[in-house]
């Protein structure tokens, strides 16, 4: 081919690529963006999970770790109450005596746990006030006496010695109960005695 003809062919080929590059750009892409190799359609494909990529990296999907659970101990269960049992009582008392002039009484001798210390219950119906005069013998001849002011009524009172460490049972113990009127010497008349183991009121 001469010269001649390869500037002809030249010629050609330059106006017809010059015609054509308008037509394609305004044609625009006709495809699909080219994807890469082995890319799943879809955002993340439609079976794609959060913790797929850590199996199969042999890691397992991370979850929050929840506490251990701690056993607990069995709630301990508090000791029954002890119930607190008072001491018995024991009471050792003589009869109930009167005198004629209207004093009544009864003489004991208490024992409680430890304790012991007499007591006498009594009424003044004499109209006037009295003294009584409580005594408690212990054994070995210790005594313990304690005098008590008696009102002019019709009531019934008690009178008692302080307690004291016991020395035995009540049995071993005697305690007598003197009324007399008030008043200063041997003018004094003694009304009635009541003991813990009196049979007969003695008196004058």
């Amino acid at each position: 081919m001469g010269p001649v003809n390869l500037r002809v062919v030249g010629l050609g080929a330059a106006v017809t690529v010059a015609v054509l590059l308008p037509l394609v750009a305004m044609a625009g892409p006709t495809g699909d963006p080219v994807r890469p190799a082995g890319a799943a359609d879809g955002a993340g494909g439609a079976d794609a999970k959060p913790g797929d990529l850590l199996s199969g990296l042999g890691l397992g999907s991370r979850t929050p770790a929840s506490p251990a659970s701690v056993p607990t101990a069995p709630a301990s269960v508090a000791p029954a109450a002890t119930a607190r049992v008072s001491p018995e009582r024991v009471t050792h008392c003589g009869p109930e005596l009167a005198s004629p002039e209207g004093v009544e009484a009864q003489t004991c001798v208490l024992a409680e746990g430890p304790d012991t210390w007499a007591r006498t219950y009594y009424r003044n119906a004499t109209g006037q006030e009295l003294d009584a005069f409580l005594t408690l013998m212990a054994p070995g001849g210790r005594t313990v006496q304690v005098r008590c002011p008696v009102t002019a009524q019709d009531e019934p009172g008690t009178c008692e010695t302080p307690r004291e460490r016991g020395r035995g049972t009540a049995t071993v113990y005697t305690a007598v109960a003197e009324f007399a009127g008030t008043g200063e010497g041997d003018s004094t008349p003694l009304l009635l005695r009541a003991g813990s183991n009196t049979a007969e009121p003695e008196g004058s």
